[in-house]
């Protein structure tokens, strides 16, 4: 027997993430480009400080300051209005996602989702021994409604995840998407959930709406949000959802003992605080990813359309080569989705400019 003792879904394997280069332009994995102010991060530092005399005591398990703020922000988003005991928070929307499939999934259940998506869901089912199962989406990355319906009817699965806006590929579910599949997992057997992952919901086009307006209306609905792209606090880890109360009690019987540090709390509680400044640069990321998308198929690219802080585009006999190219010239992007795509996240207009001219670079050298 090999040792240690593995387990042997898990052997061979190796850790999810993405490269972590230090090169000028970093432009894989999401981030927003800009960080917090100073009066923010005096805010987040005192915040900090305050908690600090008690950090001999455990933090509040119910984070109960933090559901009422994280439910006054969501409720802007939604005429129906958000309580706190709808929302849930835990460290990162990849702790969410775990919790849930924690809670509901398990052994003798599956999950399902829709290709190509978040690489992580395939290894929240595998952390937690629920069955996995991967539906496709159309050409231009859109859902085909009689085929995710006949696969949820055939699969019958406990929980279905589906990002809006997608990752990788941008893409935003209509709401007339969310209702039928929410009907579709209600409707086969076990009560399912539809959970529909907002990361990057803040980054949607105009028109566009958030899917917490639906909440009222399927009690199997669960909407999740991160501070980690729009607030500009990927190192924070803070992920949080709106769900049914009965949904956020089923989660606390799993979640971890005091799982969100003090710490955490406090510097959430103080970036909410600061929101208008943090989400303040917002527009000019959908400016620059608009401009960008123009811009790519200017050159002649395919290139999905986006509601999120990121462009997928293609297609490249050798994407790879593509890459290492735009790397050589200092520009960082991500070898995702489908095979021939790379995804650019949209950074400051300096770092766009030297994505602009690295690619034309990198293309004049491979014509």
């Amino acid at each position: 027997m090999s040792w240690p003792p593995l387990r042997d879904e898990l052997k061979g394997l190796a850790p999810y993430g993405a490269p972590q280069l230090d090169v000028p332009v970093q432009l894989n994995v999401n981030e927003n480009p800009y960080g917090p102010s100073a009066d923010c991060v005096a805010d987040i530092a005192a915040s900090v400080a305050e908690v600090a005399g008690s950090l001999n005591r455990y933090p509040d398990r119910e984070l109960t300051e933090l559901r009422t703020a994280l439910a006054g922000y969501l409720s802007q988003d939604t005429p129906h209005g958000i309580s706190p005991d709808q929302v849930w928070a835990a460290n990162g929307s990849n702790e969410v996602m775990l919790q849930l499939l924690q809670a509901y999934a398990g052994p003798g259940r599956t999950a399902l989702s829709f290709a190509p998506t978040y690489s992580m869901y395939p290894e929240y089912a595998r952390d937690t021994n629920t069955g996995w199962v991967v539906g496709h989406r159309e050409e231009d990355f859109s859902l085909d409604l009689h085929h995710a319906r006949a696969l949820i009817e055939e699969t019958r699965p406990a929980v279905v995840l589906l990002p809006s806006p997608n990752n990788p590929t941008g893409t935003a579910l209509p709401h007339e998407a969310i209702s039928l599949l929410c009907d579709a997992v209600a409707g086969a057997g076990q009560g399912g959930l539809l959970v529909v992952d907002e990361a990057y919901g803040e980054f949607r086009r105009a028109g566009v709406p958030s899917a917490l307006e639906l909440l009222p209306a399927h009690r199997n609905l669960v909407v999740t949000r991160t501070m980690s792209k729009a607030f500009a606090l990927a190192g924070a880890r803070l992920g949080y959802l709106a769900a049914d109360p009965a949904i956020c009690d089923g989660i606390r019987v799993v979640r971890l003992p005091y799982h969100l540090s003090a710490v955490t709390q406090a510097v959430a509680l103080a970036a909410l605080r600061h929101e208008k400044e943090l989400l303040g640069k917002v527009d000019e990321l959908r400016a620059e990813r608009d401009a960008t998308v123009d811009w790519l198929r200017e050159q002649g690219h395919r290139v999905g359309d986006s509601d999120a802080n990121f462009v997928l585009f293609g297609v490249f006999g050798d994407r790879h080569a593509v890459w290492q190219g735009l790397l050589d010239r200092g520009v960082l992007v991500r070898e995702v989705g489908p095979e021939g795509w790379l995804r650019v996240s949209i950074g400051t207009p300096e770092e766009m400019a030297s994505f602009r001219l690295g690619l034309t670079q990198v293309m004049e050298e491979q014509a």
